[in-house]
């Protein structure tokens, strides 16, 4: 009797700890993972010494330990490449992916790991077309995973970390790697090496992550939202140069360019011509943005000779703002797209 008495007990027992299991693991908000590969997702190859895609979605979370605590994971493998063959239609299933994912009601959030070298324009690309309003997190690493010290682990524990905090819940799609917290459309890679790299400028990180916790500093930018359309329209993206002669600018034209974007000099100057070359463009009914290859402060109508930025926007070229040309490029994509190719109206989605 009494071993049957010690044998119900340790039956009873171990139901308790089942239920109380499943509660606690019921308890944890869900998170989706959507993988794209990057350096995050790759080891060094034996052979030729470079990084390759290595590492699946699972293995991704495997390696991060006590990510399990904090959140219910599941994981969506899209792609591994790395994010030097990315390209805005790939972006275009990410972000239908991703909504996809969000519209789950138990859904508190989602993380993409993503290349970092294209990681702000995707970012920036999914900032504007996702439907949701769910806090989405971009992040990678600068070391491989069989780097003697990968960031990759940190920087996804502390991305889901962000999801669930009640303090990011309103900062939409962000990049955040090695704990600093950038807006999607502020962010830059300032480093090719460095896991120091992303930052925001003059703008400022919106927060950062401290010993699990989200430190808050600042409010995301008024986000903009744009439909996502079946065909993305073919626009160019061009930096201009001490002697150019703008002959790149009317082969774009010729050959079938719906946008040109040009990374300017200044506060978005060119030579004269260059100048003529746009105006060139603009008779062919050709949106023209101009955009700074100068990091701070953007684009202005100032006075000066042919080819500054007030002469420039008087002759119907749309100023940057302080976009950066790669993200000038997306923006004009999707307003291509949507108001079928009307400057005057797609001058307004470059509005400061």
């Amino acid at each position: 009797m009494k071993a049957m008495r010690y044998i119900i007990l340790l039956i009873c027992g171990i139901a308790v700890l089942v239920v109380f299991a499943a509660y606690s693991h019921a308890e944890l908000q869900t998170v989706v993972i959507v993988t794209t590969g990057g350096t995050i997702a790759e080891k060094a190859d034996p052979k030729t010494g470079g990084a390759v895609p290595a590492v699946s979605g699972k293995d991704l979370i495997e390696a991060v330990p006590g990510l399990g605590k904090i959140a219910n994971i599941e994981v969506v493998n899209l792609c591994n490449i790395d994010s030097s063959q990315m390209t805005p239609e790939i972006w275009a299933k990410l972000s239908q992916t991703v909504d996809e994912c969000l519209a789950d009601p138990k859904v508190r959030g989602a993380v993409v790991t993503h290349g970092t070298d294209t990681m702000a324009e995707g970012a920036y690309f999914l900032g504007l077309t996702l439907k949701s309003d769910k806090p989405v997190v971009f992040v990678g690493a600068m070391r491989d995973a069989s780097d003697v010290s990968p960031d990759g682990p940190a920087n996804i524990l502390n991305a889901v970390t962000q999801v669930c905090s009640e303090e990011a819940q309103d900062w939409g799609v962000t990049v955040t790697l090695n704990e600093y917290i950038n807006s999607a459309r502020n962010v830059v890679k300032t480093n090719s090496t460095n896991v120091q790299t992303f930052d925001s400028g003059e703008k400022g990180y919106l927060g950062y992550i401290a010993m699990g916790k989200v430190v808050r500093y600042n409010d995301a930018p008024t986000r903009q939202k744009l439909p996502l359309p079946s065909n993305l329209p073919d626009v160019t993206f061009l930096s201009t140069f001490a002697g150019d002669d703008g002959s790149l600018v009317r082969f774009a034209v010729d050959h079938g360019a719906k946008g040109i974007v040009i990374d300017a000099v200044g506060a978005g100057n060119v030579n004269a011509k260059v100048y003529e070359a746009v105006k060139y463009a603009i008779s062919k009914g050709i949106a023209v943005v101009i955009t700074t290859r100068v990091y701070h402060s953007g684009t202005w109508p100032m006075y000066g000779d042919q080819g500054g930025g007030e002469t420039l926007e008087r002759d119907g070229v749309i100023l940057g703002g302080d976009l950066t040309g790669a993200k000038a490029r997306l923006l004009l994509m999707l307003a291509i797209a949507k108001e079928k190719g009307d400057v005057s109206k797609i001058k307004t989605y470059f509005k400061r």
